[in-house]
């Protein structure tokens, strides 16, 4: 069978199979790099949290996204430089904790995609691809909230307002901070998932709350009644793709991302993030890559 067959049936499967699973019990396990070696062929799976922009169905249904993307360029990448061909098995869970302890309790050939920060502590129990990008974290409020200053005014600024957590993210670990560190009595609730969030915080003038900029930006490309407010912006975290630490295939993906100038600098990247995230917010993503140096 030719190269062409090969993707072909590779394209084909990764149809097929895009919308098979919904939820899983049960720990997962998915093909090692030594067993699809061994076969010429592995199906790895992919365990993902819905997320606009990044793993979503598209207009016919299927699904698509920048971290979709780039898990079947990496398809691409692993038949061509090791002759194995890759089927996908996707995995949907809407909770971001749940989402994280199921890949880390995993078994070999599972991913996770679920914009996951890299952290040492975490570092300790899953493995990290490279990073595929650096995200900026915005605090912001409703569109009529008064203006915050610079963060040592903050408990004058949003006096009267509540500190909206996303329950188990490094927002809460924000938010936490900035009570521990500027306004010991800042009270404080929680959300369990971004759309609740920007929900709340858009319905009226009664909290601020720590989001990636891009959930930010598509609320308020939207009509919502949103406010960034750049005194508290934070461009210093990177997402990786997350993995069990008995996964094998992770000096694969790591030659993926690595090879010729690097993926995240390709043409090939460039486009993947401007189709899902738009020309406007790629670029400050990519400036605020370069500005931090974490490529």
């Amino acid at each position: 069978m030719n190269m062409f067959k090969k993707r072909i049936l590779q394209l084909l499967s990764l149809i097929i199979t895009l919308p098979i699973i919904a939820n899983c019990n049960g720990p997962i396990e998915g093909d090692s790099f030594e067993q699809g070696k061994q076969r010429g062929h592995a199906t790895l799976k992919i365990v993902y949290v819905p997320a606009a922009g990044f793993a979503y169905l598209d207009e016919n249904g299927e699904l698509t996204g920048v971290t979709i993307n780039i898990m079947q360029e990496f398809a691409d990448f692993v038949l061509y430089s090791q002759g194995i061909e890759i089927n996908y098995e996707f995995i949907s869970v809407n909770d971001f904790s749940t989402f994280y302890n199921k890949v880390r309790d995993s078994r070999s050939g599972v991913f996770g995609l679920g914009n996951v920060t890299i952290t040492e502590s975490r570092k300790q129990e899953l493995k990290f691809s490279p990073p595929y990008m650096t995200n900026i974290a915005v605090l912001i409020t409703h569109a009529d909230a008064p203006d915050l200053r610079e963060l040592n005014s903050i408990s004058v600024d949003f006096d009267g307002l509540t500190g909206l957590a996303f329950k188990g993210t490094l927002h809460e670990q924000r938010l936490r901070q900035l009570k521990s560190t500027y306004w010991q009595t800042m009270p404080l609730d929680f959300a369990t998932a971004n759309s609740e969030i920007i929900h709340r915080v858009s319905e009226r003038v009664n909290y601020f709350s720590y989001i990636d900029i891009y959930n930010y930006w598509r609320a308020a490309e939207s009509g919502l009644p949103l406010k960034q407010h750049p005194a508290a912006d934070q461009a210093s975290e990177r997402f990786g793709i997350i993995m069990p630490l008995s996964n094998d295939w992770d000096e694969i993906i790591r030659d993926f991302f690595d090879q010729g100038q690097g993926f995240r600098t390709s043409r090939t990247y460039r486009a993947i993030m401007e189709k899902h995230l738009g020309t406007e917010l790629t670029e400050k993503l990519e400036r605020a890559s370069m500005e931090t140096n974490q490529y």
